[in-house]
């Protein structure tokens, strides 16, 4: 019987589902990789407090770079003109040298208190993390993708189907169809000619919100036979093959290697809504001298966060990392006198940068 025993307690654990991944632990989590994210990692890592950074897009930059990567900003200090993508790329190689982590691709699902007042959170990646401070830089949310609305096309994502790719290299030797009609859609099309064995840009109409001179580029390939142009609406997809409805009431079929949907972006407040924070029309209410939440440890920087006074400006957003990053010292270095040190003149902050 003891024998049997131990046979079917050794049974049970081969069918017990997998242990969840240890969380790996760090002094900080910044959750938005946009321009205030980035900029908090920066004031963390003066500070000598590590961290990791999750974003639910593929790449840094958050709204800047997805909404705005090519138009101008005047308005951060000492510089006259940049981009989204430009002020995104800045803050990286300022960033560098302090070496966050970045974890991108992941949404941060829950929030939850541990015995010991870390913060436990995990992803929709499956990654985990134990954290002594947690910074939401989320802007106005995780910007996810817009979804093709066809039931079941979701378990063919990462296989056949693929919203924004950050990198086209899969694509080498393929039949794709690009599913899109602005300047992400037809740089995507654009981009796989010479690539692909098959490019064909799917659009719901013969018309396009995208920058007029990838329009003419996009026409101009058309023309050449370089690249396919189909008008209509999916209604059906298999994996290989797409369906649409034409204009006309025509049902066509295009076969394919791979279908890229680039349909747009769009904030969603998401699973930050279901952490026990107070909100305020959807806004995180901090006090403005840490920038901290009515949960100790957790700080909310950027547009994701609401006060008398507020103002949505990335500068402001600098303002507020900055002085969440100096509170975080009272929970990271309990009990110890951190002093204010100058980037002119402090040989510490030379090391820590790499300069001098």
């Amino acid at each position: 019987m003891e024998g049997q025993d131990r046979q079917d307690r050794g049974a049970g654990a081969l069918n017990a589902p997998a242990a969840l991944p240890a969380p790996i632990e760090t002094d900080a989590l910044v959750i938005g990789a946009g321009p205030v994210g980035l900029f908090q990692a920066f004031q963390l890592g003066l500070l000598e407090i590590p961290c990791h950074i999750v974003d639910a897009l593929p790449a840094a930059g958050g709204q800047c770079v997805r909404l705005y990567g090519d138009k101008p900003i005047y308005d951060i200090p000492g510089i006259p003109a940049t981009s989204g993508q430009g002020l995104a790329d800045a803050l990286l190689r300022q960033l560098e040298p302090l070496k966050p982590v970045f974890h991108f691709g992941q949404q941060v699902q829950t929030l939850e208190r541990q015995a010991d007042q870390r913060l436990l959170l995990r992803t929709d990646g499956g990654t985990a993390f134990l954290a002594k401070t947690v910074f939401i830089a989320a802007g106005v949310g995780a910007f996810v993708p817009k979804r093709i609305a066809l039931e079941g096309i979701q378990r063919f994502e990462g296989s056949t189907l693929f919203y924004h790719p950050d990198s086209l290299d899969r694509f080498d030797g393929q039949a794709v169809v690009v599913n899109g009609g602005d300047d992400a859609g037809l740089a995507t099309a654009l981009a796989l000619i010479g690539r692909a064995r098959q490019v064909t840009l799917l659009h719901r109409r013969d018309g396009f919100q995208a920058d007029d001179a990838l329009v003419r580029r996009f026409r101009e390939q058309v023309a050449a036979g370089a690249l396919g142009f189909a008008v209509g609406q999916p209604i059906a997809f298999d994996g290989r093959t797409l369906e649409i409805n034409t204009p006309d009431a025509q049902t066509r079929s295009l076969p394919l290697d791979a279908l890229i949907a680039c349909l747009g972006i769009s904030p969603r407040l998401g699973p930050i809504a279901d952490w026990g924070l107070e909100l305020v029309r959807k806004q995180v209410p901090v006090d403005t001298e840490r920038f901290q939440t009515r949960e100790p440890g957790v700080f909310a920087v950027g547009d994701v966060n609401t006060y008398p006074g507020k103002k949505k400006l990335i500068v402001c957003g600098f303002h507020e990392a900055t002085l969440a990053a100096w509170a975080a010292t009272e929970i990271v270095f309990p009990g110890k006198a951190v002093p204010l040190q100058y980037t002119t003149t402090s040989t510490r902050l030379h090391q820590l940068l790499g300069v001098g």
